[in-house]
């Protein structure tokens, strides 16, 4: 055998390998026309819950993504999908964002949104904002208005006060009581706690880790992923969690994926969780469901909480290392699911 000859039997030997453990770049991999996937939080709602609760979770879902299966399909933007989809699921008490927000320790509403567009990278988010009735609304106008990417706080509802299509509400409007029952166990918990203090505290905080999400593939080939929350329960001196902080909680880029994530914010925001599963896909090669499995089972510690993602080829990943996550996931090929463990 000659020194060519051989070169090319190696050269196919490895080829063929290679296809063998993942699509080939000869290959054309079928793209969807649109995808999209929500969450409504790991952790989400216990099997035995209230019948009533599954339920109002399972419905909140349900409208929640057949507005965005109806908008992707009739060649809505991902933009205006994921903001319209994020402000169903804000106005649905059965959700840890907006209406049925948990309380922080002083016992209000402290809400937070972000909003990243794939195409340009463009993104925009808000902080502990306390009167705006969809933060994810507000989210995408600090994105589009301003210079800026994160408002918080006074910053943020100043800026509310120069949007007259924002709509405003007292803060108790957020309030449910379910929230505030969850406050009383948590300051009972917190008040009669002695060396386990602190654990005992975090049990009720971690309950509910409910934040809710969004992301697409949208007709025009555009990736979108926002994120919005109410927090944790007890959450104390303006805490920030990952959902409105770009590349924790929430992440797109039109080469790689869109993400959004729900857990224990503070776990997202030290491994940059969604940057990381886009960078694995960007500068490793994996593939989106390598990228998001190695991240939430590798990288996180159970029970931190899960993530939505979406490719370019609107490919959906659902992962999570809780005993549940409210999720739901649709696509121009008739799929519609929704599920709660």
């Amino acid at each position: 055998m000659t020194n060519n000859s051989l070169v090319s039997v190696l050269f196919t030997f490895f080829f063929v390998a290679a296809c063998a453990s993942q699509p080939c770049l000869t290959e054309e991999v079928p793209r969807e026309e649109w995808a999209i996937a929500i969450h409504a939080g790991a952790g989400g709602v216990a099997k035995d819950a209230p019948a009533e609760e599954i339920e109002a979770a399972r419905e909140g879902l349900r409208v929640a993504l057949e507005i965005g299966r109806a908008m992707l399909d009739s060649g809505a933007s991902g933009l205006d999908t994921v903001e319209a989809v994020i402000a169903s699921m804000e106005d649905n008490p059965a959700f840890n964002a907006g209406r049925g927000a948990v309380l922080t320790a002083a016992g209000e509403h402290e809400l937070d949104s972000s909003i990243m567009d794939g195409a340009t990278h463009a993104c925009g988010a808000v902080a502990g904002v306390t009167t705006v009735k969809n933060p994810i609304r507000l989210a995408r106008l600090v994105m589009e208005r301003t210079r800026h990417v994160l408002l918080a706080g006074a910053g943020a509802e100043s800026f509310a006060d120069t949007q007259s299509e924002i709509e405003r509400v007292p803060n108790e409007y957020f309030s449910t009581s379910f929230r505030k029952e969850s406050l009383e166990r948590w300051r009972s918990k917190q008040a009669s706690a002695e060396t386990n203090g602190v654990r005992a505290s975090q049990e009720e905080a971690q309950r509910w880790k409910s934040t809710v999400g969004c992301v697409v593939l949208d007709r025009a080939g555009n990736l979108v992923a926002g994120t919005s929350t109410g927090g944790m329960t007890g959450k104390r001196f303006g805490r920030v969690g990952d959902s409105p902080v770009i590349g924790a909680g929430t992440f797109a880029s039109n080469d790689t994926c869109a993400v959004s994530c729900t857990g224990t914010g503070e776990e997202y925001i030290r491994f940059s969780v969604a940057h990381d599963i886009a960078s694995r896909m960007r500068y490793g090669g994996r593939s989106v469901g390598q990228a998001a499995h190695e991240v939430i089972f590798d990288v996180l510690q159970p029970d931190d909480g899960g993530v939505i993602v979406v490719d370019a080829q609107g490919t959906i990943v659902m992962l999570f290392n809780t005993g549940a996550m409210n999720r739901g996931a649709a696509n121009a090929s008739g799929r519609f699911d929704v599920e709660l463990w």
